[in-house]
Order: C-alpha cells, then sequence, then structure tokens
C-alpha cells in the first residue's frame, strides 16, 4: 500500500474514532462498528516504524517534500512520539526546520539557516520565508513567520504570528510581539512562552499574601522579555551605518564557549489551557513563582564594525554574496565576548562568527540568515526592529 493512502486511511479512521456516540443499553448501536476498530497501521512494531520514518525523514530534506515528515507525526499518538522524539532532530543538530516549535530552537553551528523577509508597505505585513531568495524559490517557498505592524501612542508594535493573516494575541497562532519606545531607540522581544529557569526551584522561597500578584491579572503576563534591542544615539549626525546592541537575556554566554548548551524548548506551551491555568494558580498560593528568569551573564551581540571603500565612497561589509543593495539597515551581529572571552575560555574565532546577517536584494525583499544559539523567532525579531524610522540614530 503507498505509504500516502496509507496516511489518508489512519486519518479518516482517527476522525470516526474521536467521536463520541451514546446509547441505550441492548441497543445494537452499542456494538462496535468496523470504522472504529485499530488500523494494523496503528500497531506497527516500533522498530519497523521507526525504520519507516527514518526512510521518509532521510528522503524529504526541503520543502515542500518535508510536509511527508509531518504527515507522519499526525497519525496518531504512537507516530507522533516517535517522530519528535527518535527521528526528527533540533535545528541545532541537523540543521532542518520541520515542526512550529523549530522557530524557537537555536539554529546549527556549522551552515547558518538561509531566509527572506517579504514587506508589505501597504499592509505593514513582513513575512519570513525558508529560502535563498524569492527568485530562487519561486512558490515553493515555506512560510514561517508573519509580523504585522502596530502604530501605538508610545512607540511600534509588531505582532509576530505563525499564519499569514491571524494576528490576534488570543490565537494559537500568536508566538510572540516586539515593542519599542516612542524614539525607536529601544525595543524589546516577547515571547509567548516560559522562559528557562536557570536556578533550582526552592519549595522554601514564599512570598507573603501582600506581595502577591495574580497570574491572571493582565494578559501581559502571557509574554516574557527575551532580549532588549538597543541602538546608538547619533547627536552629532556623523556619517556611518546604525550601532546596535542586542541583550539576550534568555541566552548565557556560555552558550558560545566550547562545550557550552543553551535551552532548547520542546514543545510550545499552551497557556490557556486547564493543566497550566491550575498549575499557574497552585504556584501563586504558595509563592512558588520558580527560579530566575535572566540569567545573569546575558549573551550580548554588537553589530560588526564595517570599512570604508575609498572607491565605492561607502561603507562595506563582506555578506558572501547574500546582500546586492546597499542600505542603512544592512548589519552583521556578532558575539560583544571581547571582556568575557579571556574569562569563560571562548575561542576567538567563535567571538568574530556572525551569528547574525541581515539586508536588501530587492525593492521590498531582504535576506536573513541566522546560527546557533539564536533561534528563527529571535533573529526575526531583531531584523524586525531595523525596519522602524529612527532618525535620531542615523
Amino acid at each position: 500500500m503507498p505509504f500516502k493512502k496509507m496516511v489518508r486511511e489512519l486519518r479518516g479512521r482517527n476522525k470516526a474514532v474521536g467521536r463520541s456516540h451514546i446509547a441505550p443499553e441492548g441497543s445494537s448501536s452499542a456494538s462496535p462498528s468496523p470504522s472504529t476498530e485499530q488500523s494494523i497501521w496503528v500497531d506497527l512494531p516500533p522498530e519497523l516504524l521507526l525504520d519507516i520514518i527514518r526512510r521518509i525523514e532521510s528522503g524529504q530534506s526541503l520543502w515542500p517534500g518535508r510536509r511527508d515528515v509531518v504527515a507522519c507525526a499526525s497519525v496518531c499518538r504512537s507516530w507522533r512520539e516517535m517522530t519528535k522524539d527518535e527521528v526528527v532532530k533540533a535545528p541545532q543538530l541537523s540543521g532542518l526546520l520541520t515542526f512550529p516549535v523549530s522557530l524557537t530552537q537555536p539554529g546549527p553551528r556549522d551552515a547558518p539557516i538561509q531566509c527572506f523577509i517579504k514587506r508589505e508597505r501597504a499592509t505593514g505585513i513582513y513575512r519570513l520565508y525558508l529560502g535563498l531568495s524569492p527568485a530562487l524559490s519561486g512558490d515553493k517557498s515555506k512560510l514561517l513567520l508573519s509580523a504585522k505592524k502596530v502604530r501605538r501612542a508610545t512607540g511600534m508594535e509588531f505582532v509576530v504570528s505563525l499564519s499569514g493573516n491571524d494576528f490576534s494575541r488570543s490565537s494559537t497562532s500568536y508566538i510572540g510581539k516586539l515593542r519599542s519606545n516612542f524614539l525607536g531607540t529601544k525595543f524589546t522581544v516577547y515571547e509567548n512562552q516560559p522562559p528557562p529557569v536557570y536556578s533550582e526551584r526552592s519549595s522554601n522561597r514564599k512570598l507573603p499574601p501582600s506581595m502577591r500578584v495574580s497570574p491572571w491579572v493582565s494578559s501581559s503576563t502571557q509574554s516574557y522579555n527575551m532580549a532588549s534591542i538597543l541602538y546608538e544615539l547619533n547627536v552629532l549626525r556623523t556619517r556611518g551605518p546604525r550601532r546596535m546592541q542586542c541583550i539576550m537575556n534568555s541566552i548565557p554566554v556560555s552558550s558560545i564557549q566550547e562545550g557550552g548548551q543553551v535551552h532548547s524548548p520542546t514543545e510550545f506551551t499552551n497557556l490557556g489551557n486547564k493543566k497550566n491555568k491550575k498549575k499557574s494558580m497552585m504556584d501563586f498560593c504558595t509563592g512558588n513563582m520558580g527560579g530566575e528568569s535572566v540569567v545573569k551573564e546575558p549573551l550580548v551581540l554588537k553589530n560588526k564594525s564595517p570599512r570604508w571603500h575609498e572607491q565605492l565612497q561607502c561603507w562595506c561589509l563582506n555578506f558572501k554574496g547574500r546582500v546586492t543593495v546597499a542600505s542603512v539597515k544592512n548589519f552583521q551581529l556578532i558575539a560583544a565576548a571581547a571582556e568575557a572571552g579571556k574569562n569563560m575560555n571562548i575561542p576567538e574565532e567563535e567571538q568574530e562568527r556572525v551569528i547574525l546577517q541581515f539586508g536588501k536584494i530587492g525593492k521590498d525583499i531582504f535576506t536573513m540568515d541566522y546560527h546557533y544559539p539564536i533561534s528563527a523567532f529571535q533573529a526575526f525579531a531583531i531584523c524586525l526592529s531595523s525596519f522602524d524610522t529612527k532618525p535620531v540614530c542615523e
């Protein structure tokens, strides 16, 4: 039986099983129907199932062919656990983006993940696609993230979603936001996921009732500060590119040293379900609010200083062919670990490695390449900050 036909059969059976029926005692309808019987494909031996999914995964390394891997995970619980836990590896190891949670996991250490961004000026929507460029990817480009620009009285805000047209914060596709101050010199990245806990939770750490804050007071408690982006003021109006600095509050500087690691989420946390609400209320009542949400020594990124080209009369950076149009928005970010590298055994080549680069290749089209230890969502948020107008920084 072909694999695609098998998947369609299993999906149909799972939908039939999912319906609930209530019948009186002694009724003939109480007997199980053939559609509710388990298919033989669900009860495959684990060794055979693992071999089948591994063959499918190894043969589909690009989109849209990688949809077959996602289809394996949607068959049933056993197939999903086998696909996510045993076969599909995190982007840090495989360099591939498969499930939505991959967008919040660190990128690969060796080769960067190459993406491009399309800007729609009329609607204020920015879409992130997986691929080298629209000319090479065409209609096969995989949509990763979308952001909508919203103007507030106190600044600008970008709402980031997994969907291309649903930017509601109550939607399941909402993943985070980027908020700026009034001058556009400071941006804060908020993620709709709990931050990594780097200190052990203490059961003796309790707050008095007067100092406890309910986790359901406002919707802002569902967003967590993951990074801060600072643009240096250009008061003297001197010529030169923008100077920026990114403080990654959820990534320790030790992650870029030899053998260093960074927290990698394995699934999205649905903050609206009953289980997490009950757990949040228990933590609120006991005063056990967890460990530190911000690392003690966060990783700091800075833009790589360009050099002045006498013949072209402009500032230049080596983007290795990924950027073709001169723009004030173009930048490369490296780790600002000159002082930390001496004390934390960080190799010199690691300090000079480009973690994120962003640049223009055409009208309203930009490329974005990111490395470990940042994720696609974090890289996209940093690039979005470059689109906002900054008259005091240029």
